[in-house]
Formats: structure tokens, sequence, C-alpha cells
């Protein structure tokens, strides 16, 4: 069970963190042509907040649990990426009513995939700890 959940932290952990990053130093027309519509219409300075909280989630999945310091921090970060994916469902799901981008099909898959994994990491690290 332990190598099952350090895998999905270490995937989840990636797809935030390369989100993250982007979310940071690119533009809102450079993420939305990569696939990141959920920015469409948001302020720069929130998508570089959330990109940065990206990073530092990706961190909090990682490191708290693997130095065994605050381990209570990696299902927090876990359960605060799930709530995250919920909220981006929604977007996309708004997205795809409004402008009928099938392409938001795709994005919405990848946010509930990613809520399991969240969910999946946060209870199995609960019960861990």
């Amino acid at each position: 069970m332990n190598t099952l959940l350090w895998f999905c932290q270490g995937i989840v952990a990636v797809v935030f963190l390369y989100s993250g990053i982007n979310k940071s130093i690119l533009n809102q027309q450079s993420l939305i042509a990569k696939g990141q519509t959920g920015v469409t219409g948001l302020h720069i300075g929130l998508i570089r907040f959330i990109g940065i909280s990206e990073v530092l989630g990706a961190a909090g999945l990682i490191f708290p649990w693997w130095m065994g310091i605050a381990s209570v921090l990696t299902p927090v970060a876990a359960g605060c990426f799930a709530v995250i994916m919920v909220l981006a469902a929604i977007t996309h799901t708004r997205l795809l009513l409004r402008t009928g981008n099938r392409r938001e099909l795709q994005n919405i898959a990848t946010n509930i995939v990613l809520l399991s994994l969240c969910v999946g990491i946060a209870w199995g690290r609960l019960i861990g700890l």
C-alpha cells in the first residue's frame, strides 16, 4: 500500500508541479494554447498565485511524509488538491456548456482522475498516521 501511495503522490506531484510552473511563467494565451483553458478570463496575478500554490502543494505532497516532519501536511495537501479538482471540473463544465469546446471533456476527465488520486492519497496517508 505504501508503494502505491508513493507512486500516486509522485504522479500527482509531477502533474501539479508542471502545471504550476507553466502558470507561474507563461501568459494566459500560451496556457490556453497548451490546453489549460480553465485560466480563461482570469487576471494574470491570480494565475500566478494559482501556479505558485500548485508548486508548493506538489512539494507538500512529497516532502513532509518523506522527511517525517509534520507528516499531516501530506494528506492536507492532497485534500486541498481534491477540492481544487472539484472546482476545476465545475469550471471546465461551464466552459463546455458556454463554448461547446469538446476539449473540455478531456479536461473534466483529467480533473476526475486527479480528484480520485488525491482522495486516495489523503485517505491512505491519514489512516497511515
